[in-house]
């Protein structure tokens, strides 16, 4: 059973390899056999090494050290004392414990006269001293071993010794041989495929991706950490280490139940002996006057009880009391976040509504990069008012991104020309390089990624004078229909101090600095890493004092031309079918009244702007219109209401909510009062169009 055990947990079937190692440690129990006892728990212990359960590992190792102490068994105790070494040289990189158990190992395998267990020992010697940086008293251990190792030595122990000569002359800047040896270790680990030559390939793949970090190669280095991170994975999957950690528990629990056992055959043989004894009757005095204790004991713990009941009873009012309090602020919070998003909505509806009627009345300024600008701007600032506002959707994971489609040339160029008047003003070049293997049409949420990138290029172009900031994007990889593209904001400016580094992604952080006074809320990169994480990515900073600062992070968007193509026919509604549409709009702000008539007017459908529910009453009675779009937040009677008298009076035109307030804060309710559809200010007019036409499409055919 335990050569089964042995051959299972070489190909890292631990489950089935713990198995049979409880079975057979169960029986060795039931034999008082120690050599086998020793065999039994470090073949557990190497196990749960494997899996990186370090305490169980070091638990279940020095069990193996006890029997195969008790065994006098040379073998073992090389054996177990060699893998002691191992959980602190790799595990808890605990190095002067690690040499000396290694040490003790050697001792058994000189006893034992066996070169191969030797020679495995002064090359765990060397990888000890290596990570310990002491090269030069490891390199006498390898040179010592690497002969047998290379000619006779099992595949495991010729990967490990490239390995190890790759890092040494990495650390020696022996670039051509370290490679030499990191590639050798990688051509050996592909002559066996079991999972625990997989899982020794997987540790060379991270010390060659550390060699090309020192060499600041950080193309290949993240190359090879990939490789490293995909074998991890695949080797050590969740649902392996559920298995282990589950026969871990059966193991213990047999642990607890041979020392139960044992202490019942203690406790059986010791009443077997008061029995026999004379002193039977002074015993039981003497538990009787125990048993009163005890009572005693239990008399005062009730008290105490008591006394710590009415001390807990307190404390959960005065919790109570706090929850309560905390509630309360959390709403009026919340209030505030509502009242606060809806006034910026609106004038923010009426910018980007004048700026596109600007753009349709006047086709000469069709290509004008300032209004272009101006209208990015717009929409960028919209998007940052609702960050900056419902920063606590963000932190609640209540913001779920967009899947539209775009060009990203365009949206960086646009990003480019908002910013080039901040680059001008410090003296600065605002430069940006684009993969042009990047699909030209990307799916995905551009909206947050332009805000991503206007956060940290201008970031970047208030702390840099005179210099220049570049804007990257190249393909770094693809995955099915996914494109993963690495962004890169890099600049030439003051640069941010290490110990500032880890501090501005807070919210509010401002670091300080001497030269000018730098404004802001101090919300940026803090929304930027929020927004990163939303794409299930991380930022990454690399920054130097009066060097300069680089941002980076990857998001994956999809390509697919058929669901491309579906989204743009999505998009473009045409109501231009021959259908005079007649739309009544409920609208109390007069700059908000002018920006939606001429949405509606520009596509040749008839508008009426009444100013409050009353007026729409009364205009409801006096005129058949197709469609009514209502405003909430209104003076003399709110939206809510007044379609609810709307609806009293039998009237089922389609009624849509048009409304500066968050959907998720009024769908309940305005369905309820009996909208149809509800549309937040500012909208894309395709939107609008859109909505209009499905439900009096909907309406005609109920």
């Amino acid at each position: 059973m335990l050569s089964q055990s042995g051959d299972y947990f070489y190909n890292l079937e631990c489950e089935k390899s713990l198995v049979l190692a409880k079975k057979a440690l169960s029986q060795a129990h039931k034999i008082n056999d120690h050599l086998s006892m020793a065999r039994a728990y470090n073949i557990i212990a190497l196990n749960f090494q494997e899996f990186s359960d370090v305490d169980e590992s070091l638990s279940y190792f020095k069990k193996a050290l006890y029997h195969a102490d008790l065994s006098k068994n040379d073998t073992i105790q090389n054996s177990v004392n060699n893998n002691l070494g191992s959980v602190y040289s790799y595990k808890l990189n605990d190095f002067k414990n690690a040499i000396k158990y290694y040490n003790k190992a050697l001792v058994y395998s000189l006893k034992l006269k066996d070169s191969t267990e030797i020679t495995y020992t002064q090359l765990n010697i060397a990888g000890a001293y290596f990570a310990n940086k002491e090269y030069e008293v490891g390199v006498k251990f390898l040179k010592d071993c690497s002969k047998y190792v290379m000619t006779k030595g099992e595949l495991e122990a010729k990967i490990t010794l490239s390995t190890i000569y790759g890092s040494y002359y990495s650390h020696m800047n022996d670039t051509v041989n370290a490679e030499k040896y990191f590639n050798q270790a990688i051509a050996f680990g592909k002559q066996n495929k079991s999972e625990l030559i997989a899982s020794t390939v997987s540790n060379v793949y991270y010390d060659f991706s550390m060699h090309y970090k020192r060499l600041k190669n950080y193309e290949k280095a993240n190359y090879y950490l990939s490789i490293h991170d995909s074998l991890e994975k695949k080797i050590y999957s969740q649902e392996k280490k559920e298995k282990v950690k589950n026969q871990g528990v059966h193991i213990e629990l047999d642990e607890y139940k041979r020392q139960i056992d044992k202490i019942e055959g203690e406790k059986l043989l010791q009443d077997k002996v008061v029995k026999e004894s004379k002193l039977i009757v002074v015993l039981f005095i003497i538990v009787f006057i125990v048993l009163l204790l005890l009572l005693l004991a239990l008399y005062k713990n009730n008290k105490y009880r008591e006394i710590a009941n009415e001390e807990l009873k307190k404390a959960n009012e005065e919790l109570k009391s706090a929850k309560e309090m905390a509630e309360e602020a959390s709403q009026l919070k919340t209030q505030f976040v509502s009242t606060i998003t809806h006034e910026l909505r609106t004038p923010l509806y009426g910018v980007i509504g004048i700026t596109n009627i600007l753009l349709d009345e006047h086709k000469e300024l069709t290509n004008s990069p300032h209004l272009k600008s101006l209208k990015f701007s717009a929409k960028y600032l919209l998007s940052l008012v609702n960050d900056i506002l419902q920063i606590n959707k963000i932190e609640e994971k209540r913001i779920v991104l967009e899947h539209l489609i775009f060009n990203l040339t365009d949206e960086i160029t646009t990003i480019k020309n908002s910013l080039d008047f901040i680059a001008n003003k410090g003296n600065n070049e605002l430069v940006i390089e684009i993969d042009t293997d990047i699909p030209e049409f990307l799916i995905g949420d551009k909206l947050r990624l332009s805000q991503i990138l206007m956060n940290l290029v201008s970031n970047a172009l208030k702390f840099t004078k005179n210099g220049t900031v570049t804007i990257f994007a190249d393909l770094e990889r693809t995955e099915g229909t996914m494109n993963y593209i690495a962004f890169k904001v890099t600049d030439n400016g003051i640069g941010i101090a290490k110990e500032d580094q880890e501090k501005i992604f807070d919210k509010f952080v401002q670091i300080e600095r001497k030269e000018e006074d730098y404004q802001g809320t101090g919300l940026g990169l803090s929304i930027v890493k929020r927004l990163i994480e939303l794409f299930n990515s991380n930022i990454h900073l690399e920054s130097e004092i009066n060097v300069g600062t680089t941002f980076s992070f990857t998001i994956g968007f999809e390509f697919d031309e058929e669901k491309s193509k579906e989204i743009i026919n999505n998009i473009n509604v045409d109501l231009s079918d021959g259908q005079l549409f007649n739309i009544l709009v409920v609208e109390d702000n007069k700059i908000n009244q002018m920006v939606t008539k001429k949405i509606i007017e520009r596509s040749n459908l008839k508008c009426t702007i009444v100013d409050d529910g009353y007026a729409a009453m009364v205009a409801l009675d006096r005129e058949l219109f197709d469609i009514v779009l209502m405003d909430i937040n209104m003076p003399l009677i709110n939206g809510f209401e007044t379609t609810r008298k709307i609806r009293a009076k039998g009237i089922n035109i389609p009624i849509v909510a048009l409304t500066a307030f968050d959907q998720q804060e009024i769908t309940e309710e305005a369905f309820s009062a009996g909208m149809n559809d509800i549309i937040v200010k500012p909208f894309e007019p395709a939107k609008l169009f859109k909505v209009i036409s499905n439900q009096i499409h909907k309406k005609n055919v109920d």
